[in-house]
């Protein structure tokens, strides 16, 4: 049994053939989705977050109003850039958000990805401090709001306060017990994977890693995340640690999905430089379910992960999107035991 959920990137242009020309259609889409995946059964609705881009940027507003509108589906990032988060604010944000969804939200970090502008973390008013880096710099806010996601009390209370305060030191609210174990790391290496299981994050692992031995990317995908479970019993944490991969899956079943993706599958992992690190890229899987079911059982990185995160095409619109869900969870999901 695998939960399995969707991951958004949130695109939007007005280019000809899409079907979300502006902010405001790529938003309400999205709770849109998130509503139909609910009712076909789907685990969980995940969205990419980007700046200076025509995509989904502010993601805890767009979770809130998911939130209220469902009541099952969890609702997620995959991920939110840390360099670019004021650690408290975003606790403030992340508290609301889950409280409205009743405890729902899967909360995904990282160090981030390649950017649009150069340097886009100083416009919002960081930089990292002497001797660091912008990964490092990233890891500090993620320690701070971390921490401070615990719900103590670190804050000296003004002793003339507008309003009556409790005793004690204080936190920040709204608190929202339980979120701290629902933070995810999206991890790129090895390394990276386990120094989140060492912070007792959840992982996150995408289409894309670093090459780190040269073989196939599932092959990769899939000793990260043993090293990652390793990491996890050793540093001795009292819960079961949650791992997800994405994918780019799509059952082929009518002349629409032909002509969509019938020559899109990439046959095999590709090979690029991003960030000035050498960085395997997974394959894509379109084809026929009987063959989708018989390749994807080859897929090892699948084959340890508790959560798979589809990722979906949203410029063509809710319901083409919503017949991309239903299509593996009824044709490719039963036969491989992840329903």
């Amino acid at each position: 049994m695998k939960k399995i959920g969707f991951l958004s990137f949130g695109h939007w242009s007005p280019e000809r053939g899409s079907q979300v020309k502006t902010a405001q259609d790529v938003l309400l889409q999205s709770i849109d989705l998130a509503v139909a995946a609910e009712e076909l059964g789907l685990d969980g609705a995940y969205f990419r977050v980007h700046h200076f881009a025509r995509q989904l940027a502010s993601p805890f507003p767009l979770l809130s109003a998911i939130g209220a509108r469902t009541s099952k589906i969890e609702i997620g990032t995959g991920v939110i850039d840390m360099r670019y988060e004021n650690p408290l604010y975003m606790i403030e944000d992340a508290g609301s958000a889950d409280l409205i969804s009743g405890g729902r939200l899967q909360l995904g970090i990282s160090r981030g990805s390649p950017e649009q502008v150069i340097d886009g973390w100083r416009h919002f008013g960081y930089q990292p401090g002497e001797g660091e880096t912008d990964a490092d710099m990233a890891r500090r806010h993620t320690q701070v709001f971390l921490d401070a996601l615990q719900g103590e009390g670190f804050a000296k209370p003004n002793p003339r306060p507008m309003f009556p305060n409790p005793p004690g030191l204080l936190r920040l609210e709204p608190h929202s017990p339980g979120l701290r174990d629902r933070i995810w790391w999206g991890a790129a290496s090895d390394a990276t994977a386990v120094w989140a299981a060492q912070m007792g994050m959840n992982l996150q692992s995408s289409t894309l890693k670093a090459d780190e031995t040269g073989e196939p990317f599932h092959i990769q995908q899939a000793r990260q995340i043993r090293a990652f479970r390793n990491a996890w019993d050793e540093a001795g944490h009292d819960r079961t640690p949650r791992v997800s991969v994405s994918r780019s899956i799509f059952a082929l079943m009518n002349d629409q999905d032909r002509y969509y993706f019938g020559n899109g599958s990439k046959d095999g992992d590709q090979i690029g430089v991003i960030d000035d690190m050498r960085a395997i890229f997974g394959r894509g899987y379109a084809a026929q379910p009987d063959k989708l079911i018989e390749q994807l059982r080859e897929d090892e990185g699948i084959a340890e992960a508790d959560t798979l995160l589809l990722t979906v095409p949203n410029m063509l619109g809710v319901d083409y999107n919503a017949h991309v869900i239903e299509s593996i969870l009824t044709h490719v999901a039963p036969e491989l035991g992840w329903r």
